[in-house]
């Protein structure tokens, strides 16, 4: 399981340095306009598309590190029984919701081979290729919810780390 984890560290590495990387090109962007260097014409449309790949590299991380987004009143005021039950089955739900985007994700990435679709802006390339992190994010999020239904004290050893 060290592997998984530095797997998921992994992601939320990338999606802080995609972050960091828009906010670079962006902030050239505007300081070079203002000092004459010359304009990256595809410096906005790169960013547009980089940030959905952040939040999908940082939900599998989110996810396996318990910070996702929870209703911590309701888990509060659960016995342990219950709240192990309402745990295994907000897994369950996750992994179908998440097995199902994936199996969406890549009809949609190979219908898009299939016709040939393209993006035609600043920059010209498969349109495919924005799909491909959808299928993988939510893929690993699958994962990580079966962890959390063959094991169930997986979440409860992350909580707070």
């Amino acid at each position: 399981m060290r592997a998984w984890s530095v797997l998921m560290n992994a992601c939320g590495v990338l999606a802080a340095l995609v972050i960091g990387a828009i906010a670079a090109a962006v902030s050239y962007d505007v300081i070079g306009r203002n000092v004459g260097l010359p304009s990256l014409p595809w410096i906005v449309e790169v960013s547009e598309m980089a940030l959905p790949l952040a939040t999908l590299l940082a939900a599998p991380w989110l996810l396996h590190r318990n910070q996702h987004v929870r209703l911590d009143i309701l888990d509060a005021r659960l016995s342990p029984g219950w709240r192990a039950a309402m745990d295994r089955l907000v897994a369950l739900v996750g992994l179908v919701v998440c097995a199902v985007i994936v199996w969406y994700a890549v009809a949609v990435i190979r219908d898009n081979i299939a016709i040939g679709a393209m993006v035609m802006k600043s920059l010209v390339f498969p349109e495919w290729w924005l799909y491909v992190p959808v299928p993988l994010s939510f893929g690993l999020m699958t994962v990580e919810f079966a962890r959390r239904l063959v094991m169930p004290t997986a979440r409860a050893s992350r909580a707070g780390a």
